[in-house]
């Protein structure tokens, strides 16, 4: 049966969750820059092209079943079993296409000489999918820790395993290694905690049941990896490869605050809200709490990155990266604009808005191709970028709309609050740019910049926060004191 859903539950999970996405994040932190320095842009590219194939087929793949597992009442074994075997099938068959027409695939994507890595990677597609299952089980249960720990490990693993097989000359292998050691471990790891064991039960009809939720979820997570993975393509297909690589690593960079904070806080409200039921108020006050403490978080991370994206492309990437600096900053910019929708998608999902997920989702797929392409047939890479940014401002208040229509809030209200920290958060940024367009000269060393930018902005940050959040400061303050009591009053009962 799934745990018992309340605030000291939400928050020790979200907490387990960060805390792997952390590791994640002191790992890419670490590794990308390394593997930048020794690998090309080209190398980067056509590693990235070719994963964007199989990510795009395992997501279809899945179909949204593990999804739909998550939010069902009581954990029915054979549609458990099912779900698996339906999940194995469809994934064995898109590894064997995905092999077969590698050499065409590549060649649309404007990647050629990929063609070889799809075959290769097409083993993912059931390495990926195959664990789905496991990890329904614990998010049903709300058993975040041991997915937490298992993911830190897998990604370790993966990270020490590339740079090594990199620094002794293995070019893309090296990244070909991280991807199949860390999935790998990560299989081995959600079967290990979940104690989910696979049984020859396959009812046709028990999947059926799950069609309905499955499949508007896996129409909108389509449409999500279009939007997230289709400038990766319009890119490789009309700049070449060498750009391609240049968005690729800065892109995985600049994701790396969503990965630690998003991943982590995405994957724990969807089952959170799922369980909240009919009632609005608790889900309202979740929906307002959860979007602003994010915002808090993630916003002065992406507008700080975009402050300092020149010297930090330079300390970061090494000088043969150095021109693609503002290809940094505006990523980082376009992901800064989006930092209130972070709790948008789990809650639709939770509250059961499937057609409205997945309507939006592909409204904002189509834009943002668009967008990107007419920015990169018509001009560069940057101009794609601006293209991005321009979009995710509209997919902003698009999104806002939807969910405070949604959860009968009041859409200008909602929104003012939603958006306050970000606002703070892009005056500090814009401070520490003019900081730095003035008096950088004076700092010749691009690691004192990054160093010295930070820490103002970060002193600037607080002081705005101070200003224009004291209320949920206070909130979080209280909610921390009150916990940190129940404890002390449990530990002495003991």
């Amino acid at each position: 049966m799934p745990s018992t859903v309340n605030a000291k539950s939400v928050t020790r999970n979200v907490g387990w969750s960060v805390l792997s996405k952390t590791g994640t994040f002191g790992l890419k932190f670490v590794t990308v820059p390394i593997l930048a320095r020794i690998l090309t842009p080209e190398e980067f590219g056509t590693v990235a092209v070719a994963l964007t194939v199989v990510q795009f087929l395992a997501m279809i793949g899945g179909a949204g079943l593990a999804s739909a597992l998550i939010i069902q009442r009581d954990e029915d074994m054979d549609l458990i079993h099912s779900a698996f075997w339906a999940n194995l099938a469809v994934a064995l068959l898109m590894a064997l296409a995905l092999f077969v027409f590698a050499d065409p695939l590549a060649s649309l994507l404007g990647a050629p000489q990929a063609g070889y890595l799809l075959r290769i990677m097409s083993v993912l597609i059931p390495l990926q999918l195959g664990g789905d299952v496991a990890y329904s089980l614990l998010a049903r249960r709300m058993n975040f820790s041991k997915d937490a720990v298992w993911t830190m490990v897998s990604e370790t693993v993966g990270a020490l395993v590339a740079v090594g097989a990199a620094l002794l000359g293995f070019g893309v292998w090296s990244l070909l290694a991280q991807l199949f050691v860390s999935a790998f471990i990560r299989l081995a790891g959600l079967y290990t905690v979940s104690g989910y064991v696979p049984r020859l039960v396959f009812s046709p009809r028990r999947v059926l049941t799950l069609s309905r939720f499955s499949f508007g979820m896996m129409g909108s997570e389509i449409a999500n990896f279009v939007t997230f993975q289709s400038p990766m393509v319009v890119i490789s297909r009309y700049l070449g490869l060498s750009d391609a690589g240049a968005y690729s690593a800065a892109n995985r960079f600049s994701s790396i605050p969503n990965q630690i904070v998003l991943s982590a806080v995405m994957g724990v409200l969807f089952p959170a809200f799922s369980h909240m039921g009919e009632d609005r108020q608790r889900r309202s006050q979740a929906l307002m709490l959860s979007t602003q403490v994010t915002t808090v978080l993630l916003a002065p991370m992406m507008f700080g990155l975009w402050a300092l994206a020149e010297p930090a492309m330079l300390v970061l990437f090494g000088q043969q990266w150095a021109a693609a600096w503002p290809v940094l900053g505006l990523l980082a910019l376009s992901k800064g604009l989006l930092t209130p929708c972070s709790t948008y998608v789990p809650y639709l999902k939770g509250i059961g808005q499937g057609t409205i997920l997945f309507w939006w989702a592909v409204i904002r797929a189509v834009v943002t191709t668009a967008a990107v392409a007419y920015g990169a047939i018509g001009g560069s890479l940057v101009e794609a970028m601006i293209a991005l940014c321009i979009v995710n401002l509209a997919t902003l208040l698009g999104y806002s709309w939807v969910v405070f229509r949604a959860d009968r809030l009041p859409f200008l209200r909602g929104f003012l609050i939603s958006i306050r920290p970000m606002i703070a958060a892009f005056a500090m940024a814009v401070a520490v740019r003019l900081l730095l367009d003035f008096y950088g000269a004076l700092i010749p060393s691009a690691v004192l910049q990054v160093l010295i930018g930070t820490a103002i902005g970060g002193l600037i940050y607080l002081v705005l926060m101070l200003l224009v959040e004291r209320p949920l400061l206070a909130k979080l303050y209280g909610m921390i004191r009150k916990r940190n009591a129940s404890s002390s009053v449990a530990a002495a009962a003991e």
